[in-house]
Parts: structure tokens; sequence; C-alpha cells
């Protein structure tokens, strides 16, 4: 293998495939990375593969000429660290593959790295053929969506994952489809965020699908939707789910409804298994595959309260600088604010009291206050994380009473239930 790359490209998408290898596995092959070059009708292209043997990424790069195609398997933390000491005056670095030695040049530099057969590198799960319906175990559900409609439902609900827990079907994220409705929900026990959107991709069949998707796979999804306008195809099986990340320019197409219906009535026998993958798929520029979470998520529905009597409406912006001012003062002792209402004069008080250190007191004022003067507190925390999360000018807040959860709302598509804490008085 002989391949000349485009440096900064190049360890771009290295460390994007690097950032989910253990740094320690009994399994050495899993430190390293799979460089596969190509070279396809005078088009050469490096495919670079990595996997902790639960979550996996294969991303591609064509700002290469290969020279000679063939593979390699490179301890990633060293192919990192060569390419991030090369100047950045050098554009470009030559990798040659030499029995089992990888020899890396640039302008005044060389390294020479050993290798690792590449038959010891597990195979990756095979993204084409899951979504094509050619695997031994297709998807049951393949559609497209908006790198960053699905982007905005991940930023609203994963912060409130559990992160520690032997309840391990909170330890990661529900997603639920239904139609052209997509929906995140995410909790730890003690808060839910839950954020809905209707959605323009495609993708055959209506029916409800649902996974329980890790944080990590959610968190690496977010450093590879870079092109928010872009389209991703992401195809769920029974303990996988798949991610594969298209060009703007290159995203996928879809047969006319006739075609479609065509297509659905000659797969008949197959529509209660699965779904049909959207058409004419391009080779996707990068693929996340993860396992995911087992067991049955809560059902979040019954924890949303419906007889909330108290509703607020205050700027975002104000209400989580007060937050934050007033949790200035708290400690692990007393990890809470006090939230008092009073529908007179459409005021907040937030204060926050800690032995030994002092107390805080922040004004703030409402647009909107309905119902009797009230008094909750909650950890400041929990707030504060919500309210980054929403990108949507005011917050409406719904209330019951001191001792029942709160809700905060941002227009029809984000919710959120936190628990009160108990302060003494």
């Amino acid at each position: 293998m002989k391949v000349i790359c485009e440096r900064s490209s190049f360890l771009a998408a290295i460390n994007h495939v690097a950032s989910i290898v253990p740094a320690r596995t009994p399994t050495p092959a899993l430190s390293c990375l799979k460089l596969t070059a190509t070279k396809v009708g005078g088009v050469g292209e490096v495919i670079i593969a990595g996997s902790d043997a639960e979550t996996s990424i294969a991303v591609t790069i064509s700002q290469v000429d290969v020279l000679s195609p063939g593979v390699v398997v490179v301890p990633a933390q060293k192919l990192q660290q060569i390419l991030s000491a090369i100047d950045n005056t050098d554009p470009t670095v030559t990798l040659e593959l030499d029995g089992d030695q990888l020899r890396i040049k640039a302008a005044v530099s060389k390294f020479t790295v050993f290798t690792f057969p590449a038959a010891d590198f597990p195979p990756l799960p095979d993204y084409a053929a899951v979504v094509s319906g050619s695997a031994p175990q297709p998807a049951r559900a393949v559609f497209n969506v908006g790198a960053g409609i699905f982007r905005s439902l991940i930023d609203r609900t994963v912060f409130a994952t559990a992160r520690e827990t032997s309840r391990y079907a909170i330890n990661g994220v529900l997603l639920k489809r239904d139609g052209k409705k997509l929906e995140m929900v995410a909790t730890d026990g003690r808060r839910l965020a839950l954020c809905r959107v209707m959605t323009k991709g495609d993708g055959a069949g209506a029916g409800t699908t649902s996974c329980i998707i890790p944080t990590k796979a959610l968190g690496t999804y977010s450093k590879l939707a870079t092109d928010p306008e872009a389209q991703v195809t992401i195809a769920i099986t029974d303990n996988r789910v798949f991610f594969g990340f298209h060009d703007a320019a290159v995203a996928p197409e879809s047969k006319p409804a006739k075609a479609k219906a065509a297509d659905k009535a000659d797969k008949a026998d197959k529509a209660d298994k699965t779904e049909t993958a959207p058409d004419k798929l391009p080779v996707p520029r990068a693929v996340l595959s993860s396992q995911l979470v087992e067991g049955s998520f809560p059902p979040y529905e019954d924890v949303i309260p419906k007889d909330q009597d108290k509703k607020v409406t205050v700027h975002t912006d104000e209400l989580a600088r007060a937050v934050r001012q007033a949790s200035v003062l708290t400690n692990e002792e007393s990890r809470g604010v006090r939230l008092a209402f009073t529908a007179k004069d459409k005021k907040l008080r937030i204060t926050s009291r800690a032995p030994e250190m002092g107390e805080s007191e922040v004004d703030c004022s409402l647009m909107e206050y309905t119902g009797e003067d009230l008094e909750i507190s909650f950890n400041p925390m929990f707030i504060g994380e919500a309210l980054k999360a929403i990108s949507e000018t005011d917050v409406v807040i719904e209330l019951k009473a001191s001792n029942r959860p709160g809700v905060l709302k941002a227009g029809s598509e984000f919710t959120y239930v936190v628990m009160p804490v108990n302060l003494p008085a």
C-alpha cells in the first residue's frame, strides 16, 4: 500500500475515528485503526475504520492519491501523534507499507511504525448489506433525516441520561419513530427530557419503531454531523443502529410514490418485519454503528404531569443567568436553590444558602404568571442544563405544588420534567 494524503483532512478523519478507540484493551488490534486504500476508475479513496467492539466508525476520505492499493492496521494513538507533530507547512504526507512496517514521510521528517496483521482487526458490521436488506439480520427500519435536526434531538435529551446505574435502559436515549414523527427521550430517574420533531425524511413504511441508543454513540454522532443541511440515513436492526452520513450535495433520493407502492406490493410478505431502504443511496462519507442498549425504557408518558395549575413564562437567558448566579453559594450538603414565584408583581426570587459559606438572592422578572404564589426548590444544575439546550427566546414553566415535579417547555418540541429537592427552612 502506498498513498499520498492531504495532511489536515487526513488528520481530521483520523481524530474522528480514533475518538472511540480504547487506549487499553485485551485485544491489541482494537487499539488500532484499519486503513483500506482503493482505486476504482482512477479515483482513489482511503477508508479509516475503528471500533471498541460495541461502537464502530468508518470514514472515507477522497483527498488522496492511491499509488498502490492495500490494507494496514496501525496503532491509533501513534498515528495521531505523528500526524499532529508534522508541521503545518507540510501539506501532504506519504504512507507506504513495507512488510510489517508503515513508513510515514513528510517534507523533512520520516517515521516508521510497526503494524498488526490485517486479519487481527475485527470485521465491522456491513452497513450496505443492512440497509439493502441482504444482511442476515436486515434493518427493521431505514429512514432519512436532516443531520442538524437529529443533532438538535440529541442536544435536547442526552444531558438527562443516567451516568452510572444498574438500570441499563436509562443509560441511553430512547429513539422512537412513528411515520414522519421522531422523538427522543432521556431520564436518570430524577428528571426527564423529551423532544419531538416532524421530519421531511423518507423511508418506506409508517409503523412505529423504537430503540435505546447509548450516549457514547450519540456523542460521536454530534462530532460527525458537521453539516446540518446534509442528510443522514438511520438504519435500526434488532440489536444495532447505523448512521450513514451523506454530503448535502448528494443527498439520498427516493422513488416516486407509484414506484414505492409497487415495491411495497412486491414485498408485502416482508412488510411486517422491515422497512425498505431509501432508494439510490450514495455511498456515505462516514458510517457510525453501535450496539443498542438492552432493556425496556420506562413508560415516560406516565411521569409527565397533566394537572399543573400554575404557569410561568420567562426569558430563557434571564432565567439561566439568575439560576447560575444563585447557584454560586451552594455545596454538596445544600445542592439546591429555592424559587419563590409571586403573582402580584410577576416576580421570581431565587435564593440559596450554604452553611459556613453564605447565601445569595437573585431577582428575575417574569413575562407572565398564572396561579397562586409558590415556593419550590430544584437542583440548579438540572435547571441550568435544560436551559442550555433551549434555543427559543422564552421558556414556559408549569408547576403544581412544592413537592410535585416542575415542567419546562420550549415551543411544541421540548418538554422537560424535573423533580424538586428538599431544602432546610
